[in-house]
């Protein structure tokens, strides 16, 4: 396979440069993955009468090569990252093209499994070429639009699936195979219709865990346990609580998607120029009050609109997170960012893998007191978030350092 250099790399043709990688990648990922999550909830209550225990045992197996995310530092010192992420996205499609083929508790934790390593891996690869190809100005605008290519591949899908799975008497087992498919095959397109750009940072191929970031390592650990609870359950609740089909399960994905697909640049552009702390402090504010909203459907009876609105809300403040991504690309020694990706990732699973099966015991006797927990977990992101400075930077990783500064001179 033929190396560029990162910055000869402007000389190739605008669709074979790094960002043109990226954004390919970024809308052939959510094909596979957005489908397997927008059709999960009906298929495994149909098919396999999953209950609320059930679903929370099938996303602890889902986050588990999360938490194994690590592995990717072993990976990486015999596969080029490149190869590795693109090799982990067509594993993610092909697991997911046959997830009907097993209708079956087993059969659907063991096709979970080897998608969730595909998309784990892919994801861990993902974000650490998205820190070393992308320059630090550019980067909050273009991981943006980054999320907003990867909403508008997902909204054709989501179009197609509303629009014919009636028409066409779709089952589980087409879609999955196309949408799976058609996310293996761009990522062996990929594979070798690009050339391996190399970084001039090379990277260190060993753990590694900075004291210096230690407040990256926090927020990514709520992120994960946070966000754990609006996966498993919000779109579990739609269809458990309120009796939504697969194509009104998917409206309402595909209206998330639109409006995120639109949002996402300009909350790029916000974090560009509020900086990560006020986007952080904004974000983790807003998803406090919308987990208490929550709770409020169970505990006062709301209907199915507020909880509509609330679905598509928690949406476009988690694009916030990007925030995370860029504060760390801020503070980190160029070289850290493939090992510490891996790290990252692997800490933002710690409570994944667990969660979701204790949780799902929870949300048999009340599952207005999972979303509380959310809440509770959305304010502790908010205090945390108050600790990064305004300008962060290597020795200025969090107010802490910027205080010991003031104080010696």
């Amino acid at each position: 396979m033929k190396i560029v250099r990162l910055e000869d790399a402007r000389h190739l043709p605008l669709w074979r440069r790094p960002t043109s990688l990226l954004f390919v990648m970024a809308m052939a990922m959510p094909v596979a993955f957005a489908t397997w999550s927008a059709l999960l909830n009906n298929f495994v209550i149909e098919v396999a009468a999953f209950d609320g225990s059930d679903i929370g045992w099938l996303h602890t197996v889902r986050e588990i090569p999360g938490f194994f995310a690590i592995g990717v530092i072993a990976l990486i010192m015999f596969i080029r990252e490149q190869v590795l992420g693109l090799v982990a996205l067509a594993m993610l499609g092909a697991a997911t093209a046959v997830t009907a083929q097993f209708p079956s508790m087993a059969g659907i934790l063991t096709v979970t499994m080897l998608s969730s390593i595909g998309f784990h891996y892919y994801e861990t690869v993902n974000q650490s070429l998205q820190l070393q190809w992308i320059e630090k100005k550019r980067a909050p605008q273009t991981l943006g639009w980054l999320i907003s290519a990867g909403a508008g591949a997902t909204i054709v899908v989501y179009v197609l699936i509303v629009l014919s799975w009636d028409l066409l008497g779709l089952t589980y087992s087409i879609v999955y195979w196309l949408s799976g498919g058609f996310t293996a095959f761009v990522a062996l397109l990929c594979l070798f219709a690009y050339p391996q750009f190399e970084s001039p940072n090379p990277q260190l191929k060993t753990f590694v865990l900075r004291r210096r970031y230690w407040l990256y390592y926090a927020l990514q650990f709520m992120s994960g346990a946070r966000r754990q609870i609006f996966v498993v359950f919000a779109a579990f609740m739609m269809v458990e609580q309120f009796g939504l089909e697969v194509d009104e399960v998917t409206k309402l994905f595909l209206l998330t998607l639109v409006i995120n697909m639109i949002a996402a640049p300009f909350l790029g552009k916000l974090v560009a120029v509020f900086g990560e702390r006020r986007a952080l402090v904004f974000e983790y504010t807003g998803l406090c009050l919308i987990f208490f909203a929550y709770g409020g459907i169970y505990y006062f009876g709301w209907g199915v609109l507020l909880a509509t609105f609330l679905y598509v809300a928690n949406h476009i403040f988690f694009s916030l997170a990007l925030a995370i991504k860029t504060y760390f690309q801020k503070i980190a020694d160029p070289q850290d960012i493939a090992p510490t990706a891996a790290v990252a990732f692997t800490i933002n699973h710690i409570a994944a893998v667990f969660l979701p099966a204790l949780l799902g015991y929870i949300w048999l006797q009340s599952p207005g007191t999972v979303f509380l927990m959310a809440a509770g977990m959305a304010i502790i992101s908010l205090l945390l978030s108050l600790l990064i400075p305004r300008h962060p930077a290597p020795g200025h990783e969090t107010v802490f350092q910027f205080r010991l500064l003031a104080a010696a001179e």
